[in-house]
């Protein structure tokens, strides 16, 4: 047990429902008892909280099955009383149209089983995309200790002696197949090949993205976001999480302690140097919201443009390199500690340790992977955040993942107004099409989709993949998959579905990127845009009940982070503790 107690058992928030001498805590007692518990099991223990998002529907979390007992067998080396407590999954691979949709549903259950629950600290075990900010933004609105154990990414991908990677490869070798390239059985062989174990995406996705975001927030223990699901150090990574949060119950290290504006600040200058997806923004924009953290797009952009990308991974890296290989040069302690005085290293962490003391030590092993800060991969970080009047609120692109010839490009746009009829139309071998088009599709934002899909990487038009053209400029008010590549305009805000100036973009419309000057402007005169301001008519809400009715009512735009605007500091205080009677 750790040597600095501050609590005493008396003072554990469980003992408000097991301690008192009366008729509520019978009850409480003896429904233990009918499990088959004794008052050993509980009495002056810190009861500990798994919110597990496992799955039979979610392959990323294929082991924590199994994982959940090496969590059990920490806290119990450490005298606390576990307890497992199912959330909703809200797996990438299965749910539709969005796991987004559902990423504030997972927020409420986490803040609600917490809050409603005899728990003195939680593990967070998630992975999948959603599951890192939904449980994040949970716990930190709950206020109790907690520590987050990332799934992991899965072994690397292989076929036919050549490297896969998740997502990256699913769309290049999509390409190919369309072009007529790939045959039917090569492409069951990619579809066997590119995931071959359980865990998250071993690309830099959104899977590996957030993971490393809550790490370098503090939130995980050191290395523990770069770990491959299915290696030894996983299994013991899990045990020690259950040991570290029974004592941080003692030392009554709370989120609030961990996550501070510094602790934002160095979260985001890691997914720069990583990387990152460009989902980041969205939830760390909403993370940052709950802990009461003023985080903006344009301190995303400032921060975009003073910190080099080192992480040779892809998709934004320039090799074959994915996560197994960037966990052997040093995982994510490495680059932390490649990246110097960019971060802030008197930060705490869950270790109760400052960020700096966990970095000591770390090694990078192989300086082609994790680049020095005098050779990156490239010179700005992963993203960047564009303004004009087609995005007066902000859209967010990629570049170190995109031609760059399209850095500063302008063309006719071509416009969708749904998922299907884009897809209709760039199948269409004879669709009138040239490189410089640019692709717009909208509709397809947090009320548009609805939920903010991941349909932004649109294809390329057929006709232009069998003249051998692989990337060209596309606008959208949706999300990528952080494993997406090209040069792809992102979150359009405000979306086109409330009116946002997307919405009145036309196909033949001279649409303008400079990547430079960070701007998207279309070049349509501005009493055009009025008259056409003045005609545009609002659709109909895509829900007429239910938790979709809840959502539309509520969901902020993508500038804003996405979170329900009720579940906003901003809007009210946390519930706080419930009667017990």
């Amino acid at each position: 047990m750790s040597d600095k107690i501050k609590k005493s058992a008396e003072d554990l928030r469980s003992a408000r429902w097991f301690a008192p001498d009366d008729l509520r805590s019978f009850g409480h007692r003896s429904r233990l008892m009918q499990m088959g518990l004794d008052p050993e099991d509980w009495t002056g223990r810190p009861v500990i909280g798994i919110l597990n998002t496992w799955s039979e529907l979610n392959p990323c979390h294929a082991h924590f099955r199994e994982r959940v007992g090496d969590v059990k067998k920490g806290v119990h080396q450490s005298g606390g009383f576990p307890v497992e407590l199912p959330t909703i999954s809200v797996d990438e691979s299965f749910t539709k149209p969005t796991s987004m949709l559902y990423r504030n549903l997972l927020a409420m259950e986490a803040e609600e089983m917490i809050r409603s629950h005899p728990l003195d600290g939680v593990v967070l075990m998630g992975g999948c995309d959603k599951t890192t900010p939904g449980l994040v933004m949970g716990a930190l609105s709950a206020g109790v200790p907690m520590i987050y154990l990332p799934a992991g990414p899965m072994l690397r991908g292989n076929y036919a002696g050549k490297i896969l990677g998740s997502g990256s490869d699913a769309w290049k070798y999509w390409d190919e197949r369309r072009a007529g390239n790939i045959s039917d059985e090569e492409w069951v062989g990619v579809e066997g090949g590119i995931a071959r174990s359980y865990g998250h995406c071993m690309t830099m996705g959104t899977a590996s993205t957030m993971t490393a975001i809550a790490e370098a927030m503090g939130l995980c223990l050191p290395g523990a976001s770069s770990i491959p699901a299915p290696d030894a150090g996983h299994i013991r990574m899990s045990t020690q999480c259950g040991r570290r949060i029974v004592d941080m119950v003692w030392e009554d290290l709370t989120p609030e302690k961990i996550v501070t504006p510094a602790s934002i600040k160095n979260s985001a200058i890691v997914a720069m140097a990583t990387g990152c997806s460009t989902n980041a923004v969205v939830h760390m924009l909403a993370m940052a919201r709950r802990a009461s953290i003023k985080l903006t797009l344009d301190d995303l952009d400032a921060l975009g443009r003073s910190t080099p990308l080192i992480a040779n991974i892809r998709p934004s890296g320039t090799g074959d390199y994915l996560m197994e290989d960037f966990y052997y040069a040093g995982g994510l302690r490495a680059l932390m500690a490649e990246l110097g005085d960019k971060l802030d290293r008197s930060v705490i962490t869950v270790t109760g340790k400052t960020l700096g003391e966990t970095l000591e030590g770390a090694v990078v092993y192989n300086d082609d992977v994790i680049r020095p800060l005098s050779n990156p991969v490239y010179h700005e970080g992963s993203l960047a955040v564009l303004r004009g009047n087609l995005c007066p609120d902000g859209a967010v692109i990629k570049p170190a993942a995109c031609d760059e010839r399209f850095r500063n490009h302008q063309g006719p746009a071509l416009v969708f107004d749904s998922y299907p009829e884009m897809k209709k139309a760039i199948d269409d071998e004879n669709l009138d099409v040239t490189p410089d088009h640019v692709l717009v599709l909208r509709n397809a934002g947090p009320l548009g989709g609805p939920g903010f899909p991941e349909w932004g990487m649109l294809p390329i038009p057929k006709a232009l993949i069998k003249q051998g053209h692989r990337d060209m400029l596309r606008i959208s008010d949706a999300r990528m998959s952080g494993t997406s590549y090209g040069a792809c305009v992102l979150h359009v805000a405000p979306e086109s579905y409330i009116g946002g100036p997307l919405a009145l973009l036309k196909t033949g419309d001279i649409v303008k990127l400079d990547l430079d000057n960070r701007r998207l402007d279309m070049l349509v005169d501005e009493d055009e845009i009025e008259r056409r301001r003045a005609a545009w008519q609002k659709p109909e809400p895509r829900f007429q009940r239910g938790y979709g009715w809840m959502f539309g009512k509520h969901v902020t735009q993508a500038n804003e982070g996405c979170d329900f605007d009720f579940l906003s500091p901003e809007f009210g205080e946390t519930a706080g503790e419930p009667d017990i009677y």
